[in-house]
């Protein structure tokens, strides 16, 4: 099964909108009836009414975005042929998330919070995991850190800052916060050894004792104020890596980059 074309679907409205041949196409079978329909309408009455909504339709189709279009009308061929890539990782955030109510860092239902500080940390962990998908790295960061703000002892939150720093290769704060996830209670450490966007820390010369020490004694590097290196990296970012990889990601939501095309991309840029 290949996905629909946008504009093969605009030029049936156009041309053939009036008995609905574009609604058959995309496989909108209900819709087709329904042009059925007021098509013996239209030609009882002699008004031309499904030929002016195919004109109306197909301008639509015309001028919407390819991204729009594929998430409409391909929703099951790009999500499961197109970008497997971006379905591991939504799967490896949603794998590390915990919701209220669920949290294993304490042995009481609720960790010892008030109900309004879990509502408001799930809501932090979805608006950064959102922005995190979205390469606005820096944003996201902001998000989990105010999460952990509220509830200090929160894991995936940890785990998910670590996973932004080492995309920003600010690596004494991603050892650090993949510590603090492991001592508040992450189980899983299995994601360390194969998460993808933890690659440049497995690479680090530090990394393997850090293995060795069941990742709960965060390595001491050079600066010993992580939060340094972590500002003076972003500042080096932010005209580079983050600055590109958001572009990207605007091209891909204006439609001027398929999914395969930004992920092939987005590798390039990482690897420089």
């Amino acid at each position: 099964m290949r996905p629909k074309s946008r504009i093969t679907a605009a030029l049936l409205a156009i041309f053939f909108g009036t008995l609905g041949i574009h609604k058959l196409y995309l496989g909108r079978i209900g819709g087709f009836i329904f042009f059925m329909f007021l098509f013996v309408i239209s030609v009882n009455m002699d008004f031309p009414i499904t030929a002016f909504m195919g004109m109306v339709q197909g301008l639509m189709l015309f001028f919407m975005s390819n991204a729009d279009f594929d998430k409409k009308y391909n929703r099951g061929f790009i999500t499961d042929e197109r970008n497997p890539l971006n379905m591991r990782r939504e799967t490896q955030l949603k794998r590390n998330q915990q919701l209220p109510g669920q949290n294993k860092y304490t042995g009481s239902a609720n960790g010892g919070y008030s109900a309004q500080s879990l509502v408001k940390v799930n809501a932090l962990k979805n608006s950064g995991i959102k922005k995190y998908k979205d390469f606005d790295l820096e944003e996201a960061i902001a998000d989990f850190k105010s999460g952990i703000e509220l509830i200090p002892k929160d894991p995936a939150l940890h785990f998910n800052l670590a996973c932004a720093y080492s995309l920003t290769e600010s690596k004494a704060l991603a050892f650090r916060h993949i510590s603090l996830a492991v001592e508040n209670g992450m189980k899983d450490t299995e994601r360390i050894l194969t998460h993808e966007d933890l690659a440049f820390i497995r690479i680090q010369p530090e990394f393997e004792a850090f293995k060795q020490s069941g990742y709960k004694r965060a390595p001491e590097l050079k600066n010993a104020n992580p939060e340094e290196t972590v500002t003076s990296n972003s500042d080096q970012l932010d005209d580079t890596l983050l600055d590109k990889l958001k572009k990207l990601a605007d091209l891909r939501e204006r439609g001027v980059l398929s999914d395969i095309e930004f992920e092939f991309e987005r590798k390039k840029v990482l690897r420089q």
